[in-house]
C-alpha cells in the first residue's frame, strides 16, 4: 500500500478537464432558464423584471467549460501530447468553478502580497432585517455603514493597544456578503483586521502595537456603539423614523444587531490566515451540496439550521 501511494505521488500531474454539463446545477439551468425568464416577465408589467446582468450571468454559465464556445490548445513540452482547455465564463454570480477559483486566488494574493505576518481578527457585522432592505439596494449606504463599522473597530483596537496614540490606524480588508447560509438574501460585513494599530515613529517609519484584552465584554460594548451610530445614520437619511430608531435601540439582545470578533489568527499561522480569507471570499453557493432527489426535486444541504431549526432546503428548479 505504501509503495502504491508513493508511486501515485511521484507520478506526473495530469490535466483533468472540467465537465460542467454533467452537474445538477448545469442541467437545471439548461433545462429551465427560458421557462424561468418567461415566468418572471409574465408576472411583471416591466419587460426587464429580470435585470440584464442576471440573465447574462446565467447564459455565460451555460458556455463555461464547453469546448464549442472556445478553447486554447496546449502541448506538453516533454511528451508532445496535445490537449484542449475550454474557456471559462469568468462570471461572478452563478458559475461554481469560476467563483471557487476567484476565492482561492483572492485568498492567496492577500496572504502572499497584501497582509503582513501579524495577528488577524475577523469582525462580522449583521443588522436587523428592517435595515437590510435599504442596504441591499443602496451602494452608498453600504459604504457608509462599512466605514462606520471599521471606525468603531479602529477605536476598539486603539483602546486595547497599550501606548498607541490618537492618530493610530488599523489595517483591514473588507468583504460584503449578500447571502446567508440558506441561500437567502442577507447583507452583512466580514472584515479581516490586523489585530492592533499602526503609529508613526518619531524617527520615521511605522510602529505596530498588538491589541490585548479584546474579550467578549469589549465586543458587546462595541456592538452597542455601532448599533446607536447606525440607527442615527438611518434616521438622518429619512429611512427610519426617529421614534422607531429609539425603540430599536432599546430592544433586548442587541435589537437584531450582531457584532462578532471572536475569531483570531496568530501571526505564525499562515495556513489559518488563508483559510479565513477563503471563508470571507467564498461564493454564495456550493455545488457539492446540491443533489437531485427526482424529477423537479432538488435538495440543498445547509451547514446551519434555520430560525425554526430546519435543516436542508427542498427546492424545485424554478423556486
Amino acid at each position: 500500500m505504501g509503495v502504491e501511494r508513493r508511486a501515485a505521488e511521484s507520478a506526473p500531474a495530469r490535466y483533468r478537464p472540467r465537465r460542467p454539463s454533467q452537474s445538477v446545477l448545469y442541467r437545471c439551468v439548461q433545462e429551465h432558464l427560458e421557462t424561468w425568464l418567461a415566468q418572471c416577465r409574465d408576472s411583471h408589467d416591466d419587460e426587464w423584471s429580470v435585470p440584464e446582468y442576471v440573465e447574462r450571468e446565467f447564459r455565460r454559465y451555460l458556455e463555461c467549460g464547453i469546448l464549442a464556445h472556445g478553447f486554447a490548445r496546449a502541448r506538453c513540452g516533454q511528451c508532445g501530447h496535445d490537449f484542449l482547455i475550454a474557456f471559462s465564463c469568468k462570471g461572478r454570480g452563478v458559475c461554481p468553478a469560476c467563483n471557487a477559483r476567484r476565492m482561492v486566488a483572492t485568498a492567496a494574493h492577500l496572504t502572499d502580497h497584501v497582509l503582513p505576518d501579524l495577528p488577524l481578527r475577523q469582525w462580522v457585522l449583521a443588522v436587523p432585517k428592517r435595515l437590510r432592505y435599504f442596504l441591499q439596494r443602496d451602494a452608498e449606504l453600504q459604504g457608509a455603514a462599512l466605514r462606520l463599522f471599521l471606525r468603531a473597530v479602529e477605536q476598539c483596537l486603539r483602546a486595547h493597544s497599550p501606548g498607541s496614540g490618537p492618530a493610530a490606524r488599523r489595517g483591514a480588508v473588507a468583504f460584503i456578503h449578500r447571502f446567508g447560509s440558506r441561500l437567502n438574501a442577507h447583507l452583512h460585513f466580514h472584515c479581516v483586521v490586523i489585530d492592533g494599530v499602526f503609529d508613526a515613529a518619531a524617527t520615521g517609519g511605522i510602529i505596530f502595537t498588538a491589541a490585548t484584552g479584546v474579550d467578549a465584554n469589549a465586543i458587546v460594548q462595541m456592538q452597542a456603539r455601532v448599533r446607536w451610530r447606525l440607527l442615527r445614520v438611518f434616521a438622518r437619511r429619512g429611512l427610519l423614523p426617529a421614534d422607531d430608531a429609539r425603540a430599536i435601540g432599546q430592544w433586548a439582545h442587541g435589537g437584531g444587531f450582531s457584532v462578532d470578533g471572536s475569531v483570531r489568527i496568530e501571526a505564525v499561522d499562515r495556513a489559518g490566515r488563508e483559510r479565513l480569507l477563503r471563508y470571507c471570499a467564498r461564493p454564495p453557493f456550493a455545488l457539492d451540496r446540491l443533489r437531485e432527489l427526482g424529477p423537479e426535486r432538488l435538495l440543498y444541504e445547509v451547514t446551519k439550521p434555520g430560525p425554526g431549526g430546519g435543516g436542508s432546503l427542498r427546492l424545485t428548479p424554478l423556486s
